[in-house]
């Protein structure tokens, strides 16, 4: 193995960890005492605590799990093949041609009711309401999608938060086009950040950054003052904090449950039939994300629009956030994990946990070649 003596000062500063938890002799004198039946009888424990590493829960939360391939054989390859072309030389097109014209409608009729009318103007809030929602329709009809909304469609009136499961941006999008949130985000830049600050905002959302801790006191702030008011736009929060791959939920961040109003769960669920909907932003940007799904047979999803929820007494907004957690999990048929989702932002990188397994190896190997 190459640079099998390289890494001795990096080992030297594990053993400092090491005598944290052994006694100083117990180190210097393990090296005599080792033995390769000892360390074949913890040989499944390594195997275990590996496999952990590789692939423990919280990393499942994030990565995308493509389906088994069914174009395996040469019946069906000419059909998968047929299908590509289909897809990509005539759907997406198309698809293209809509959402083209349909931004071009939303401009057409945004920009004129935007700055001609006043900023207090019932009517132009009405009428930047529609357009929005339009404009999310045009979106879904481009990924040729199938969405069907269960429950009562949710209503404009003070005292209500909206809370639901977290995969993709599209989830905001799906649920716009029903009813016009005013949406807690993430800020991102690009056209999408130009759409949120220039259009979305119009609806009443406040987005934030998480690596500004000013950001979260002013918008909590904004949260309260929008939740009082009487002809605003019922407010939309993704208590995960980051998008999820649609198998799990994270912990509920508890801001959305301590402002002492009604807690309204919706519950999300693609199916992964024709396209996994899960967006990993650190390793796609949104913009072929959306390719994707427009070069997909069809985005189909199961929205749940569940009974309003109150804190009880002597019920703390953490156990609060669990309960409409437990609602939305059992709904949508997610299996709940006890991490924070803002730990994705804070993961080691793969080369450190790389050369910290390959120390972890040489040191094995040095102890078995001294016997």
């Amino acid at each position: 193995m190459a640079g099998l003596g390289s890494s001795s000062s990096e080992m030297d500063l594990d053993r400092l960890n090491i005598e944290e938890y052994l006694t100083v002799e117990s180190i210097r004198e393990s090296p005599r005492k080792l033995h390769l039946r000892d360390l074949l009888d913890i040989s499944p424990t390594l195997k275990e605590a590996a496999g952990a590493i590789v692939d423990d829960s919280f990393t499942r939360c994030f990565k995308s799990n493509p389906p088994e391939p069914w174009n395996w054989n040469v019946y069906l390859f000419p059909l998968w093949c047929l299908g590509v072309v289909i897809r990509y030389g005539i759907l997406f097109p198309l698809r293209v041609t809509i959402l083209a014209a349909g931004w071009i409608a939303f401009f057409s009729a945004f920009l004129p009711v935007h700055f001609l009318l006043g900023d207090h103007n019932k009517l132009r809030q009405k009428v930047e309401r529609k357009l929005v929602e339009m404009i999310c329709s045009v979106f879904v009809a481009s990924w040729t999608g199938v969405i069907k909304y269960h429950g009562p469609r949710p209503s404009i009136r003070p005292q209500q938060v909206f809370v639901a499961n977290h995969t993709s941006m599209i989830d905001f999008i799906i649920l716009e086009q029903m009813t016009a949130f005013a949406v807690i985000m993430q800020k991102h830049p690009g056209w999408v950040g130009f759409i949120q600050k220039t259009i979305l905002e119009s609806v009443g959302c406040i987005w934030f950054n998480r690596t500004e801790s000013k950001d979260r006191e002013i918008v909590a702030r904004k949260l309260r003052e929008h939740t009082q008011g009487v002809d605003k736009n019922p407010v939309l929060i993704f208590p995960e904090g980051t998008c999820v791959n649609n198998h799990y939920t994270v912990m509920f961040k508890k801001g959305a449950f301590e402002l002492g109003c009604a807690v309204c769960p919706v519950a999300i669920k693609y199916n992964k039939i024709f396209v996994d909907a899960f967006w990993n932003s650190k390793k796609q940007s949104f913009t072929m994300h959306l390719v994707q799904l427009m070069t997909s047979w069809a985005v189909v999803c199961d929205v749940w629009y569940l009974e309003p929820q109150y804190i009880r007494p002597g019920e703390t907004p953490i156990e609060f956030a669990e309960r409409v957690r437990d609602m939305i999990s059992i709904r949508a048929g997610l299996k709940k994990v006890p991490w924070d989702g803002y730990l994705k932002y804070f993961r080691p990188s793969p080369k450190l946990i790389e050369r910290k397994q390959q120390i972890f190896a040489e040191s094995v190997l040095q102890r078995l070649e001294e016997k």
